[in-house]
Order: structure tokens, then sequence, then C-alpha cells
């Protein structure tokens, strides 16, 4: 990133091409950080995820928990999941990204990484479920964390530290032509929440 242009940060683009991913750093003092964090953990219905890989059951240490405006099913890693209704803290952190970002969002996969030894391998959001080249944003508390994108042609790749409090949105043609992922960290040993607001597409 060129430190010396004169944009706002959250108007540079960190992709050089194929795709939109702003950084708008971090939305609040890390106080408030912390506190959302901490209601975060009490709050939300935690499960470990679940993964079908080759006809077998994968059990994750991480957990997820998914919410929305409806009760929207999901089906990623060839699992499905229904949203559960928004709580207080959701919809608080749900209006913040829609009035930073100018965009809308009816759902929001949470990610619970217990540690930096839990991550996320290389995948782009593309399940059909998605409004295609919408908006995704990302909000990050706790742990600082790398997060790593891959062209899947180029193979050239970027990454950007989350900050506690902090949201990035990947848009626009990011999901076909980058991979992103969470890489493990032995540098890690306390906890980061994502938030990632999403826009499922109309279900009959």
């Amino acid at each position: 990133m060129d430190l010396f242009n004169d944009q706002p940060q959250s108007q540079v683009n960190l992709l050089p091409k194929e795709g939109t991913v702003n950084y708008y750093g971090t939305l609040m003092t890390q106080k408030e950080a912390n506190d959302y964090l901490n209601k975060l953990l009490e709050t939300i219905a935690w499960k470990n995820d679940q993964a079908v890989i080759f006809g077998k059951l994968i059990i994750t240490k991480r957990k997820v928990a998914w919410y929305g405006d409806i009760p929207f099913k999901y089906t990623y890693s060839n699992t499905t999941k229904e949203a559960l209704p928004w709580t207080a803290e959701l919809i608080e952190l749900k209006n913040l990204a829609e009035i930073t970002t100018g965009e809308t969002y009816n759902s929001c996969l949470l990610n619970l990484y217990h540690d930096g030894n839990e991550g996320m391998a290389w995948h782009s959001d593309g399940e059909k479920d998605l409004k295609k080249n919408g908006a995704i944003a990302s909000m990050s508390f706790g742990a600082e964390r790398k997060f790593a994108f891959k062209n899947k042609t180029t193979k050239e790749t970027i990454q950007v530290i989350l900050q506690n409090g902090s949201l990035l949105v990947m848009k626009d043609e990011t999901q076909t032509h980058w991979l992103h992922r969470l890489p493990p960290t032995k540098l890690v040993s306390k906890p980061r929440v994502n938030l990632t607001f999403r826009t499922i597409v109309h279900q009959d």
C-alpha cells in the first residue's frame, strides 16, 4: 500500500486487479471492541463447525454460528445451517457495517478461533446462496490476525493485519478470482471472533 496516497484508507483497493477489498481499520475504541468481544463470547450460540470431506464428517475445533433476518439456510462444505434470530449486539454491529460501507446485509456467519492454532484454509465464498459479487463485511474482535488473499491464476498474494474492532469488505469479483485464508500462527494465544455479514438471495 502506498503510504503517501492521499486516498482515505477505506477507499484503497488492496487487490491489484479482478476484485475489490477495502480495509476500514478500527471503527471503535479498544474498550468498545473488547466489550463486544466479551458479549459475543457469552451470548452467541457457538457450535463446533462441521464439514463433509470425501464422505467423511469432520468436526473442527473452531466454532461457528449463523444468524439472519429469517431462518435462511446456508450450505457450505456439504453441510447446511439454519439462521438464528439476531441478538441485540449483532443488530448494532450490522447497522454499523451498513452505515460504514453503504451496503445492506441480511445474515451473518460468525467464527470463533480460540487461539492462533486455529485458522482457515484457502477458499472463496462462492456458494450459490450468496448474492453474486455482493459485499461481505468482515468485522474482527480480539486477537490481531494476519489475513491473506491469493489470486487463483497468478498465485500473487496480498496480506493485511486485521485489528481488534476493525472492518474489511470484499466485493465485486473478488470471490471469482481470489482465494482467502486465515493462516495459523504460534504467536497468538488469545481468541478472535470474526463476523462476516452477507446477503443471502431469495430462497423458496
